[in-house]
């Protein structure tokens, strides 16, 4: 089975489009799942389209003809794409999992009240003739889960099996990490800001609305300012205990400035290195208490030497740190769009695609809600057992 897996981030920068194959093999009471990454594309937003999926983020209200032409335009953004990735590779999909763009993740004292993801569905549907999957959070908070970290279930599977406690770690706009133990119950939750925070200062330091630091350098370019810091890893959220999630509805421009106000009159460059130091430290606080013995990173951070040389040194020589590429043959930057090939592929067969334990739901959930394509819906007969762990083929 082929399915095309699309993502888009906290970052809101682009696309992600990944194609992926998947076949069970295996014992039947303990099938490996193979997931053959076939064809990866990432698709550049167009620059007016970014603008306003980048105003939706902000906590100013904005006007609902915005949020519906956002939803049309993503939609068939995400149609063409697929289109375009399988008219070149001549390869033809059985499903499409679409996430979507998050605009609203409305959390109120730990508990996830709504989720909302924009790019309608019946774009791609009518487009391609196939079932979409989407809405991929809303049941797991339905539930009473977090509705994220979504990794989790790939992850665990990756993971599973290991004589130490490992993490995967994801930065976008947001860093999530997952830690699977051989002891304990696998764990996943979000840290705080990974790019969401230092985008903001990038941005104020360029004058470009859709810049970010590219290659670190701004942050090299700074000096941590130990004040600020300590000021920033006050907020309540990082003494939260897991399951918890957050996003840009509480990490963004004026969340900043209520810190900055606070600590006038700071270089520019030296509160971007301070973000990135931010980032790092609340990355290792959460990974060092539950003794992690090794690090795979996924996401736009990995391309970001400066964050990644502060992310190995607060971890410290013990904990090494490595990308997916290195850890599993796969790359980081398609590792969120064979996410949702996933947990499309477990919804399709009935599996739950939820990690109750992770996200703090009552049970696990199949993810998402399907579009039927230019046929009725049909799904196949549920499978009793769900896969065990997940192979790369490389």
């Amino acid at each position: 089975m082929i399915v095309a897996g699309l993502m888009t981030g906290t970052s809101a920068d682009a696309l992600d489009v990944a194609l992926v194959e998947f076949h069970l093999d295996g014992p039947a009471d303990q099938p490996a799942l193979k997931m053959d990454l076939r064809a990866f594309q990432e698709v550049p937003f167009a620059s007016d389209l970014a603008l306003d999926i980048l105003r939706l983020l902000e906590p100013d209200p904005v006007p609902l003809s915005l949020v519906s032409s956002v939803d049309r335009r993503l939609g068939q953004l995400c149609a063409d794409a697929v289109a375009a990735a399988c008219g070149q590779t001549g390869l033809e999909c059985d499903l499409v999992v679409s996430h979507g763009q998050t605009v609203r993740h409305d959390v109120h004292e730990g508990t996830v009240e709504s989720t909302l993801q924009l790019g309608q569905p019946a774009w791609i549907a009518e487009r391609l003739g196939v079932p979409v999957l989407s809405d991929l959070r809303a049941r797991d908070v339905a539930a009473g889960g977090q509705g994220a970290p979504l990794a989790g279930m790939l992850d665990h599977l990756l993971l599973v099996g290991g004589d130490e406690p490992r993490a995967m770690l994801n930065l976008g706009g947001i860093a999530n990490v997952t830690v699977v133990s051989p002891r304990t119950d696998t764990v996943a939750f979000d840290t705080g800001p990974a790019n969401a925070l230092i985008d903001v200062m990038a941005r104020r330091i360029t004058g470009d609305p859709r810049a970010f630091d590219r290659d670190g350098a701004m942050a090299a370019r700074g000096q941590v300012d130990e004040a600020l810091l300590a000021d920033l890893l006050a907020d309540p959220y990082y003494a939260r205990p897991a399951p918890k999630s957050t996003g840009k509805e509480l990490f963004h421009g004026p969340y900043l400035d209520v810190h900055l106000t606070r600590h006038p009159g700071l270089d520019p460059y030296d509160v971007i290195a301070t973000l990135t130091r931010l980032t790092a430290r609340t990355v290792a606080q959460a990974c060092l208490p539950l003794g992690v013995s090794g690090i795979a990173v996924s996401g736009g951070g990995t391309r970001n030497p400066t964050l990644m040389a502060e992310l190995r040194a607060e971890l410290g020589a013990g904990v090494p740190v490595s990308t997916t590429d290195e850890a599993f043959g796969l790359p980081s930057e398609a590792k969120e769009g064979c996410l949702m090939a996933l947990l499309g592929w477990l919804s399709w067969h009935g599996l739950p695609a939820t990690v109750p334990r992770v996200t703090g739901a009552t049970h696990g959930t199949l993810a998402g809600r399907f579009t039927p394509g230019a046929e009725p819906l049909r799904l196949p007969e549920p499978l009793s057992t769900g896969p065990a762990r997940l192979n790369v083929v490389s």
